[in-house]
């Protein structure tokens, strides 16, 4: 068995797993660094081949009904997690017998489940967590973090939700934004990304809304340990009604 070493792209993955088939040594583990591995392992490290990728995504394709083949760019985008083992083991079943990827008593596909279901959780939780402020320009802009790459499902939500509008949805950690405009919506890269001025009636928005929050609380029924429960820390720090 080997311990296979990649970019940590997409593509890189779909490499590990062409180019483990043909040169016909499983992989043992696959890793992003080489601080995950032990002196007695045999490491090879995978250059990204796109050619080699498009052909085991072109298999996917033919082989994998649509609800297992979006599995694998699900648990993809939860990129806070080891999954790379799990995920190369539900590949080679799909490819071998298809049927068996129903079968949650293998533990891998048993893990793959629960991180997918983990990694909705955590959109729809985020659905109602995003806040935007209105820019200069009329646009909207929210800022996030959180434990899962989850734009391209925000994305696609606000695009439905703010019919119309121009808006950017920006993961702080992970340096993307889903960019929408007239013409096109989608998720970019944004290293070095300056953040846009605030209009000058958004921060009279937000002070009402504050006040909003504050007014429609009952003071004699405040359970700060509930509230923490229905809206973690982890979601606290771009909502406005949290902000000092």
């Amino acid at each position: 068995m080997s311990v296979y070493l990649y970019d940590g792209s997409f593509e890189g993955f779909l490499s590990v797993v062409y180019h483990s088939y043909y040169a016909k040594k499983p992989a043992f583990k696959i890793i992003k660094n080489l601080q995950e591995v032990s002196l007695l392992d045999e490491v090879i490290e995978i250059t990204t081949d796109s050619l080699h990728a498009q052909k085991v995504l072109d298999g996917l394709k033919q082989k994998f009904e649509s609800c297992h083949y979006n599995k694998i760019f699900h648990i993809f985008l939860c990129d806070s997690r080891a999954f790379e083992k799990a995920l190369y083991d539900f590949i080679l079943i799909g490819f071998k017998e298809p049927k068996k990827l129903y079968d949650i008593n293998h533990p891998s596909i048993f893990y793959l489940e629960k991180l997918e279901h983990e990694y909705f959780r955590h959109v729809h939780k985020m659905y109602g967590f995003v806040r935007f402020e209105e820019l200069e320009d009329g646009s909207l802009y929210a800022q996030i973090e959180g434990k899962f790459n989850i734009l391209p499902y925000l994305g696609k939500h606000f695009v439905k939700r703010l019919d119309g509008c121009t808006f950017i949805i920006h993961d702080i950690q992970r340096e993307l934004a889903y960019v929408k405009t007239k013409e096109h919506g989608g998720v970019h890269k944004v290293a070095d990304f300056e953040i846009p001025k605030r209009s000058e009636n958004e921060a009279k928005f937000q002070k009402l809304w504050k006040l909003f929050f504050k007014q429609v609380t009952i003071q004699e029924r405040k359970n700060l340990q509930l509230q923490q429960n229905w809206v973690p820390l982890l979601y606290r720090t771009y909502m406005t009604e949290f902000k000092k």
